[in-house]
């Protein structure tokens, strides 16, 4: 059954994470990788107003050097940030149609979806701001990125039918996992006939350079195929998904990626093995046994954290770097309004109502000694 982005290319060009010179975005670099992306007949390219520099570079490199009809631009609204009223969140959308110098965009998010940030798109009614945009002809497709539980994703794909596609997380790590819950959210959304854009297919390059003994499953069935290549193909052999967007920082990482996916096959059987093999490799590595739950949130009188710093422990635990675990800790810990571990109080309560039976008191310690300011 044919639906919204099937002709499209899997592969589409994440504008996070561009090349730079120091804190600059390298524009020249970025001119070339978009020429490459092109050559090749990939036509996707995804960018947002919060991206810092993003949307300017893309004006530079891409609109103003090709085409509107060749390529499709994507952006996002993020009116949770700092937006005290509807004229303010409607303001990002006139930002960046001045910022990419676009005329329209071929597909608009509202950015971000999930937990308290929902309230903002209702409270400023952008969910028929977005309506309007697209009759106006300004927007071709509407839809929304999304990080949260399958049961908010189910609660929003009803209130709003309007929408045409969901941008998730997924990745062969996140797919089973408690927290993120990849394949459950996947699941409400072709439940409900909505494509699928896929962010995080590399899980912001961790899956690049996986822990050793998953790196050992891949060698042993290809020695010659890349890391990412196994999770970008993961992501996009799934039905019903527009496009798979990876964040290339340097001309490295895109021929790679155009290597593996300017023919794109779908996994094979014998490829699809490899990699269940390799998730239960993956999740037999030992880590604190925490299901996200939060049955221990509940009862914990001074408010802390605790499933997100077990989630931020596990991701150092598993991909080795403390820079994006502790990227995972502020936003899991205080950017969920919760505190740190270093402010529990050992009272015990946790402990007597979690399910798992996690020895809560010393695991926070050992979250605590690992990410406490140094």
């Amino acid at each position: 059954m044919e639906y919204l982005g099937e002709q499209i290319k899997k592969l589409g060009f994440g504008l996070m994470r561009l090349p730079k010179e120091g804190e600059i975005i390298d524009i020249k670099q970025v001119k070339d990788m978009v020429d490459r992306f092109l050559l090749e007949g990939f036509t996707y390219f995804d960018t947002a107003w919060a991206y810092p520099g993003s949307e300017d570079a893309i004006r530079q490199a891409l609109v103003e050097r090709y085409p509107r009809e060749k390529f499709q631009l994507a952006t996002k609204n993020a009116a949770w940030i700092n937006c005290k009223t509807r004229e303010e969140a409607i303001d990002q959308f006139e930002t960046s149609l001045k910022q990419t110098g676009a005329g329209y965009f071929d597909f608009y998010l509202l950015h971000n979806l999930g937990e308290h940030r929902t309230k903002f798109f209702d409270d400023f009614d952008m969910w028929s701001f977005v309506q309007d945009k697209k009759k106006e002809g300004m927007i071709k497709h509407i839809g929304f990125s999304f990080h949260s539980t399958p049961e908010e994703l189910e609660d929003i794909l009803n209130k709003h039918p309007e929408m045409e596609f969901v941008q998730l997380q997924i990745n062969y790590a996140d797919w089973e996992s408690p927290s993120v819950q990849s394949k459950a959210c996947y699941e409400v959304a072709r439940k409900y006939g909505k494509p699928v854009v896929i962010m995080e297919p590399v899980k912001g390059g961790m899956l690049a350079n996986p822990p050793e003994p998953v790196k050992e499953v891949f060698k042993k069935a290809n020695e010659k195929a890349s890391y990412a290549s196994w999770a970008i193909r993961f992501a996009a052999s799934l039905d019903g998904v527009i496009t798979v967007l990876s964040g290339m920082s340097n001309r490295e990482q895109m021929e790679d990626n155009l290597s593996y996916m300017k023919n794109f096959t779908s996994l094979s059987k014998l490829e699809r093995d490899t990699l269940q093999e390799a998730q239960k490799v993956l999740n037999n590595i030992p880590l604190i046994p925490c299901t996200s739950c939060n049955y221990c949130a509940k009862v914990c009188p001074n408010n802390i954290g605790i499933s997100g710093s077990f989630t931020a422990m596990n991701y150092l635990t598993l991909y080795k770097n403390e820079e994006s675990a502790r990227t995972q800790e502020n936003w899991l810990v205080s950017g969920h309004g919760k505190k740190s571990a270093c402010e529990c109080i050992k009272c015990g309560k946790c402990e007597e109502v979690c399910p798992q039976h996690i020895a809560i008191r010393k695991e926070l310690v050992k979250v605590n000694n690992a990410f406490a300011k140094k």
